[in-house]
C-alpha cells in the first residue's frame, strides 16, 4: 500500500505555479527538514531549558507575597492542589503536542487547522510579553552595574534626585529603640533612587505624555537584547548550552542568600510571618483563585515556550518524567525563594521596628526598592547586592530565551524553505524590531506602559487560548487519538488522572478563573496614579485582539475548504494529511498511510482537497488503518 501511495503522490495533480519547490520533485530540495530544523545537543539541554523557562522572576517577587497574604502555610494546600489539577496536566499536554509533531506553535495546528488562530494568538501574547520582560532585565542590568561600587548609590539621602521626604531609616532610632519620626510620612533612599533616578518618573505627566528617553535605560535595554540575540544565535544549539549556567547558577546564589538571611537577627520573625498557617483563609474563594493564577503563570503554559522546546526533542524523550521534575521543582524553588526573601525582610522589620507586612511588597517594588534597601543594612552590601541582581538577571534571561525561540521557531516552521536557512538573520531582525518597540518603556513614563502591558498582554486572552487548546485537542481531535499518539512516543497511554483533568477538571478550573478575572476586574494603577479611560480601553483591546485571532483563524480555515458550511467545518477540523511524527521511521500505526517526513506540504494538501486527485485514497487508507488499530486494541 505504501508503494502505491508513493506512486500516486508522484503524479502531477496540481499546477506547477501553485506548488512549493519540494512538491515539484526537485531532488536537491528533498531533504529531511526535521534534521535541518535542529535538535538539542545534549540530554539535559531540554530539561534545564524548561527549568530556566518556568523558574523566573515571579518565583522571587510574586510567590512569597501571595503566600503570606493568602494564609501563609495554609496557602500551600490550594497551591499544590491547583498544581495537580491545572499545572501538571497542561504542562504535559503542551510538551506532548510539541514533541509528537516536532512543530512550533503555528504549524502544530495541523492537528486541527480550524484552530490555527490559537497559535497566532500565542505568538501575539508572547511577543508583547517579550517586549516588556526584556525591559525588566534592563532594570536589573542597571542595578547590577550600580552595585559595582564601594557604597551603594541608594544607601544615603542628599543626592540630586532626593527630596525633603527622604529619610535614612537605618540608624535613626533614638535611645529607647523607637523611630523618632513616623515612617509613613517619609521615603527611603532606595525608593527615591528607583522612582526618581532610575525611572525619572517625575519627568512624565502620565501615560499620555511619557517624556524623553532615558539614555542609560536605553543602553541597558540594547545590551539586554544583544545578550539575548547572542544566546539564541544558533537556536537551541546555543541557548541549550547557555542554560547550563543560567538555569543552575541562580540556585547557588539563592542558597547563599538563604544562608545569609537565616543567620540575620530577626530572620525567624519574617519566616514565621511567611509560613504561619491561617486555615480560615481556605474558606475564601479568592485564595483558591490566587493559587490557580500563580500556578498558571509561573509554569508558563499557553505561551508556546514549552511546546517549542519539546519540538526539538527526539521522538521518544521521556517527557512524562520531565513534566514532574520541572513542575515540582518550580514549586519547591518558589517556596525556597520565600524563605530567602522573608528572612531578610524579618531582619529589616527588626531594624526598622515596624511590622513585616509594612516592609513586604510584591512585584518590582520588592526587587528594586525593598530588597536593595535591605542590602544596605548588611556588611559588604555591594557584594550581596551584586549577587542578588545577578541572580535576577540569570532568572530573567532563560525565560526571555524561550519567548524569542518560540517566535522564531513558529514563523520559520511556517516558511521553512525561505526562513530556515536565514534563521540567524531573521532572529536578528526580530530582536531589532522588539528593541525599537520597547523604546517607549525607556522614557520617563515608561513604567506606566510597562504596567499596562503586564496587566493586559497575558491576562484573560492567555486563558482563552489555553482553554481553546485544551478543548481542541481533547474534544475535536479526540482524547483517544491524543492518548494513542502519546503511546507511540512513550510506550504507554496517560492514565485516568490525566484524561479526567484534560476532559473536565482543567477546562472547568480555567473557565472559573476567566469568569472570576472578568467579574473582579480592577483598573490598572501604579502607586497613586490611576490610568485614564483611553489607556484602560487600549489594554482591554490588547487582550481582546488575541482572543479575536481565534475566530479569525476559523474563518480563514473554513473559506479554504469547499462544500456546505457544515462540510467546510468538518474538513477544517480534521487533522491535515501530513499531521504526525516528522520522521518517517516514527510514523507507525495509522500514520503509515500519511505523507512521509515533509515539514511543509501545505500547498499540496490544499490542492489535493480541491482537485480530488489522491485525496479519497489517502482518507480511505487512514480510516482503514485507524479501524485496524482500534480492532487490535480491543483484542488486546
Amino acid at each position: 500500500m505504501k508503494k502505491l501511495q508513493e506512486a500516486q503522490l508522484r503524479k502531477p495533480v496540481t499546477p506547477d505555479l501553485l506548488m512549493t519547490p519540494s512538491d515539484q520533485g526537485d531532488v536537491d530540495l528533498d531533504v529531511d527538514f526535521a534534521a535541518d530544523r535542529g535538535n538539542w545537543t545534549g540530554k539535559l539541554d531540554f530539561l534545564l531549558s524548561c527549568i530556566g523557562y518556568c523558574v523566573g522572576l515571579g518565583n522571587v517577587w510574586r510567590f512569597p507575597y501571595r503566600a503570606y497574604t493568602n494564609g501563609g502555610g495554609a496557602f500551600l494546600v490550594p497551591y499544590f492542589l491547583m498544581l495537580a489539577i491545572c499545572g501538571i496536566p497542561l504542562f504535559f499536554l503542551e510538551l506532548s503536542l510539541g514533541q509528537f509533531s516536532s512543530l512550533g506553535p503555528l504549524a502544530v495546528w495541523k492537528i486541527s487547522p480550524l484552530f490555527k488562530g490559537a497559535g497566532a494568538a500565542m505568538l501575539l501574547i508572547v511577543g508583547l510579553v517579550a517586549i516588556y520582560y526584556n525591559m525588566i532585565i534592563a532594570y536589573v542590568l542597571f542595578y547590577l552595574f550600580a552595585s559595582l561600587t564601594s557604597d551603594l548609590p541608594w544607601e544615603h539621602c542628599g543626592n540630586w534626585w532626593n527630596t525633603d521626604l527622604c529619610l535614612e531609616h537605618r540608624g535613626s532610632k533614638d535611645g529607647n529603640g523607637a523611630l523618632p519620626l513616623n515612617l509613613t510620612s517619609t521615603v527611603s533612599p532606595s525608593e527615591e533612587y528607583w522612582s526618581r533616578y532610575v525611572l525619572h518618573i517625575q519627568g512624565s505627566q502620565g501615560i499620555g505624555s511619557p517624556g524623553g528617553i532615558r539614555w542609560n535605560l536605553c543602553l541597558c535595554l540594547l545590551l539586554a537584547w544583544v545578550i539575548v540575540f547572542l544566546c539564541i544565535l544558533k537556536g537551541v544549539k546555543s541557548s541549550g548550552k547557555v542554560v547550563y549556567f543560567t538555569a543552575t547558577f541562580p540556585y547557588l546564589i539563592l542558597v547563599m542568600l538563604l544562608i545569609r538571611g537565616v543567620t540575620l537577627p530577626g530572620a525567624w520573625q519574617g519566616i514565621q510571618f511567611y509560613l504561619t498557617p491561617q486555615f480560615h483563609y481556605l474558606l475564601s474563594s479568592k485564595v483558591w483563585i490566587e493559587a490557580a493564577l500563580q500556578i498558571f503563570y509561573s509554569l508558563g503554559v499557553g505561551f508556546g515556550g514549552l511546546l517549542t522546546f519539546a519540538s526539538y526533542n527526539t521522538f521518544h524523550q521521556n517527557i512524562y518524567r520531565d513534566t514532574f521534575i520541572v513542575t515540582l521543582g518550580n514549586a519547591i524553588t518558589s517556596i525556597l525563594a520565600g524563605f530567602a526573601i522573608f528572612s531578610v525582610l524579618g531582619y529589616m522589620s527588626q531594624e526598622l521596628d515596624v511590622p513585616v507586612d509594612q516592609v513586604a511588597k510584591a512585584g518590582p517594588g520588592l526587587a528594586f526598592v525593598v530588597y536593595p534597601q535591605a542590602m544596605t543594612m548588611l556588611p559588604l552590601s555591594p557584594f550581596w547586592s551584586f549577587l542578588f541582581f545577578f541572580m535576577l538577571l540569570t532568572l530573567g534571561l532563560d525565560s526571555q530565551f524561550a519567548f524569542l525561540e518560540t517566535i522564531v521557531t513558529a514563523v520559520t516552521d511556517e516558511f521553512p524553505y525561505y526562513l530556515r536557512p536565514k534563521k540567524v538573520v531573521f532572529s536578528g531582525l526580530i530582536c531589532v524590531a522588539m528593541y525599537l518597540m520597547g523604546l517607549v518603556l525607556t522614557t520617563d513614563g515608561g513604567m506606566y506602559w510597562l504596567v499596562l502591558l503586564d496587566d493586559y498582554s497575558a491576562s484573560f486572552g492567555l486563558m482563552v487560548v489555553v482553554i481553546t487548546t485544551c478543548l481542541a485537542v481533547t474534544r475535536v481531535y479526540g482524547i483517544q487519538r491524543f492518548c494513542r499518539d502519546i503511546h507511540m512516543m512513550l510506550g504507554f497511554k496517560p492514565g485516568l488522572y490525566f484524561r479526567a483533568c484534560w476532559l473536565f477538571l482543567t477546562p472547568a478550573t480555567l473557565l472559573a478563573l476567566l469568569v472570576y478575572s472578568i467579574v473582579k476586574y480592577q483598573p490598572s494603577e501604579y502607586g497613586s496614579y490611576r490610568f485614564p479611560a483611553w489607556a484602560e480601553l487600549l489594554g482591554i483591546l490588547m487582550g481582546l485582539l488575541s482572543c479575536l485571532l481565534i475566530p479569525a483563524g476559523m474563518l480563514v480555515a473554513v473559506l479554504r475548504e469547499e462544500g456546505s458550511l457544515w462540510e467546510r467545518l468538518q474538513q477544517a477540523s480534521r487533522p491535515a494529511m501530513d499531521w504526525g511524527p516528522s520522521l518517517e521511521e516514527n510514523r507507525t500505526g495509522m500514520y503509515v498511510a500519511t505523507l512521509p517526513g515533509s515539514q511543509s506540504p501545505k500547498p499540496l494538501m490544499v490542492h489535493m482537497r480541491k482537485y480530488g486527485g489522491i485525496t479519497s485514497f489517502e482518507n480511505t487508507a487512514i480510516e482503514v488503518d485507524r479501524e485496524i488499530a482500534e480492532e487490535e486494541e480491543s483484542i488486546m
